[in-house]
């Protein structure tokens, strides 16, 4: 089966984390390609798609929100399973509890209503050099603390479940 893990990535955090779906599938002998989501000619190539993308204000970026538009008739036929990649392990205090609401907020947010088997929210890395000065301030100032916060164990394990699915 041939499988898309799409991606579309600010900094480069939700490309690594697709590059490790992809290798996780490949390993469950699955035909699997890892491909940024703004260079997919032909979604039609695919049987089946493990999408993500970057969340920045509690939404997916353009290039993700794109391809869902472009590709909804293809997408609601085959299997589809989400990420996003956020930041709600690098909240801390009384803002550690706005990250597992952040998540519907998201999924709403996507285009066309999108029919997927799982949505999984995986926090990413966040850099001081990402982000502005008055961001970095922001971001301090609601307990947020910069740092590589990827649970690879949770993006092996959502992975895993993925390619027990294709397999029946």
């Amino acid at each position: 089966m041939d499988v898309l893990v799409g991606y579309a990535t600010a900094h480069g955090s939700t490309r690594e984390i697709a590059d490790r779906v992809a290798a996780g599938l490949d390993k469950a002998g699955l035909k699997v390609e890892a491909r940024d989501l703004g260079t997919v000619d032909d979604a039609d190539a695919y049987a089946a798609f493990v999408l993500g993308s970057a969340v920045h204000g509690q939404t997916w970026l353009e290039p993700a929100r794109a391809f869902l538009r472009e590709n909804a008739d293809i997408l609601g036929s085959r299997p589809v399973w989400i990420f996003s990649v956020g930041m709600p392990a690098a909240l801390r205090g009384p803002w550690k509890r706005l990250g597992p609401k952040e998540e519907p907020v998201i999924v709403e947010s996507l285009p066309g209503g999108l029919p997927y088997r799982d949505h999984r929210l995986f926090s990413g890395v966040i850099a001081r050099q990402q982000l502005p000065l008055t961001g970095r301030l922001m971001f301090h100032l609601v307990g947020g603390r910069f740092g590589d916060y990827r649970d690879w164990a949770a993006v092996d394990a959502w992975t895993s479940r993925i390619a027990e699915d294709l397999a029946r």
